[in-house]
């Protein structure tokens, strides 16, 4: 992927992210470019993103660029750690911050919950990580896993490519639904809950399930 195509994919998560709200006026994501560098997204509110607002390319060693929020650290650490990793998300969704605040992840208890089997990691402080060593501790909870909750301050997702991060984000938030839904009734003790071996055979890639949910998140896009 050309470096143009890259900056207008990376605009195009931002938008989806926010348009779903997903993030306010905080978050940023992140595409790998190469073994070295990633891509995030222009330091804005993540939705209000203008068509050819580019943004920075980051090294994943060393001092963040000038202009790059802080907690970009997040993204570095990750890519340090997790070569499989080409796209990642930081976001404040709804449910995910509200459960999160609440010391808990979502269990996994349905269809989008299966993608996260044997489960979300939490990141149990409520500080914003703006130095390396914060950062890379929470990456090391992150670990081989897909998604991490962060205590009263939002989530991180990455996958293989930054458009499944992105519609990781979409299924974590409604994993956080249904856990809230299961809490406010008093069945979150009791309620059904999927094996880890039938979280893997639901958790499939086939029929553009991934595909069709970055379209669904992305119609409409000026880009």
């Amino acid at each position: 992927m050309d470096l143009q195509t890259r900056q207008i994919l990376v605009r195009k998560a931002a938008r989806a992210i926010g348009r779903a709200g997903l993030a306010h006026a905080y978050g940023h994501c992140s595409s790998r470019v190469d073994e070295g560098h990633f891509l995030v997204c222009a330091p804005e509110p993540m939705g209000l993103i203008p068509p050819g607002l580019e943004g920075t390319i980051v090294p994943v060693e060393g001092a963040l660029p000038e202009g790059v929020l802080g907690e970009v650290r997040i993204h570095q650490q990750i890519y340090r750690r997790r070569p499989d990793i080409g796209g990642i998300c930081r976001t404040m969704p709804p449910n995910a911050m509200a459960l999160a605040a609440l010391g808990r992840v979502p269990k996994v208890r349905h269809g989008f919950g299966s993608y996260f089997s044997p489960g979300a990691a939490l990141w149990d402080d409520p500080q914003l990580l703006r130095g390396d060593e914060p950062a890379a501790q929470l990456a090391e909870t992150f670990g081989d896993g897909k998604a991490i909750l962060m205590r009263g301050n939002g989530a991180v997702t990455g996958a293989e490519t930054l458009e499944r991060a992105v519609v990781l984000t979409w299924y974590l938030e409604d994993a956080c639904r249904i856990e809230l839904e299961a809490l406010r009734c008093g069945l979150a003790e009791s309620a059904p809950t999927l094996s880890h071996e039938e979280a893997l055979a639901r958790a499939t890639d086939k029929g553009r399930i991934f595909e069709r949910m970055w379209d669904y998140l992305t119609h409409g896009d000026p880009e």
